[in-house]
């Protein structure tokens, strides 16, 4: 019974406008007082979750991100990418799709390719005559890509809670993200050939593709290296993470020596802060996961979903509704800390692959960080492009038709996820 208090009291104070991290302790420690449990118990537990190897990719890919923002990476990318597709309908729209999975392929968050490369893109589709809200519309869209697709903190985060492969679960995001690529150009060109949005005035020549391929390859070598190195079975998906910061910052000070000891600094200090706050949430998660557990509230979960269906594809679309919902209202760390403990078991057992329901889950949270009331990336975007929330919804309108594409792809072609990680099984 006091299990349910507990969760109870953290959706009542997440309600009442609490900080997610409060919303978790103070019930947690509360459970404790009432049960008389002593502190150093609960001191072990937040260890035990926080001592975690895979867990170290993640400031180390966070402050790679930040190191690419800071150094101007980022910029040659975009001009790359600007070349490459700028002649499709919708322009410097496609640029930003494409721009957003190269850069994907390097920082690994959503919020990341926002910040980073958004205010790039946004201020240069602007520039060319795209209507603010539409600019930021395609760059909050792409930026979705970032979760899924190598390296993926949010996958990370989802295999060290799980114990399932971290190295399988990032391989099997490759072709998700490719086929979500796809479905967002098409639909920006369709969106675009319907304004009469601009586009580069002729195809590139094969020269002007090599003199933009040049100065971004170095850039464009670092997602090459962490997916080879982790399908040869070179590196760990943490040691993939230093690999690549170290070899960000080879690119910064010896290639295009642009980055200087500041840029690194600046990088460290902005990755330690926002580290901060997702182990802080981990911490405290650990706790309330723990006391979950003393209470058998994932045995009941898992009662309750066998009394439902054992049919494996009525069991995804629960998911795909549960997390969906979830990611309205909480952000995809504390969604994957708090929930998927609760509900991965009884699927899993129902006969879905724990990869393929990792992406599934992972990818339900991304289209979270785009829908009310809580979405991160939309607030943020909003800010970024200086256009109102209900501007930036309606020119997400149309956007949402592939992602929920890419969802229920997802969802339901198992091989679209499990193809690439059955090379190395």
């Amino acid at each position: 019974m006091l299990g349910y208090l507990v969760i109870a009291g953290f959706v009542s104070l997440f309600i009442a406008g609490f900080p997610v991290v409060f919303a978790v302790l103070i019930p947690a420690i509360t459970y404790v007082l009432i049960e008389d449990l002593p502190f150093s118990l609960l001191a072990s537990r937040v260890t035990y979750a926080l001592d975690s190897f895979p867990l170290v990719a993640v400031p180390i890919f966070i402050f790679v991100g930040n190191l690419m923002n800071l150094a101007g990476i980022t910029e040659r990318i975009f001009r790359f990418a600007d070349v490459l597709v700028g002649r499709i309908h919708g322009g410097l729209a496609q640029v930003n799709i494409v721009a957003s999975l190269i850069f994907s392929g390097i920082s690994g968050a959503a919020l990341a390719d926002v910040g980073g490369l958004g205010r790039v893109e946004i201020k240069a589709m602007n520039e060319r005559g795209f209507d603010p809200p539409f600019s930021a519309a395609v760059t909050a869209a792409s930026a979705l890509v970032g979760p899924i697709f190598p390296p993926s903190i949010p996958l990370i985060v989802y295999g060290s809670v799980t114990s399932v492969s971290i190295i399988q679960l990032l391989l099997a995001g490759i072709l998700p993200a490719v086929f979500c690529t796809i479905a967002l150009m098409i639909t920006a060109g369709i969106v675009a050939l319907k304004a009469g949005y601009p586009r580069a005035d002729r195809w590139p020549r094969i020269a002007e593709i090599i003199a933009a391929f040049f100065p971004a390859a170095p850039a464009l070598f670092a997602p090459v290296l962490i997916v080879s190195g982790m399908l040869t079975g070179h590196f760990t998906p943490t040691e993939a993470a230093a690999v690549t910061a170290a070899y960000v910052l080879f690119v910064g000070f010896v290639v295009y020596r642009e980055m200087t000891a500041t840029h690194v600094l600046d990088a460290a200090l902005l990755s330690a802060r926002n580290t901060a706050a997702i182990l802080i949430i981990v911490a405290a998660a650990a706790m309330f996961g723990w006391i979950l557990a003393i209470e058998e509230i994932p045995q009941a979960f898992g009662a309750f979903i066998s009394g439902l269906s054992t049919d494996p594809d009525v069991l995804l679309l629960l998911v795909n509704v549960v997390f969906l919902v979830v990611g309205m209202f909480l952000d995809s760390t504390t969604a994957t800390l708090l929930v998927v403990p609760i509900v991965a078991p009884p699927i899993v057992a129902a006969g879905v692959d724990p990869v393929h329901l990792g992406l599934t889950i992972i990818f339900n949270l991304m289209i979270g960080l785009l829908t009310p009331p809580m979405g991160l990336a939309l607030f943020l975007i909003g800010d970024i492009a200086k256009v109102s929330m209900q501007a930036l919804l309606r020119a997400l309108v149309p956007f949402y038709v592939p992602l929920f594409v890419t969802l229920a792809a997802i969802t339901y072609i198992p091989a679209l996820s499990l193809t690439i990680p059955s090379l190395i099984r």
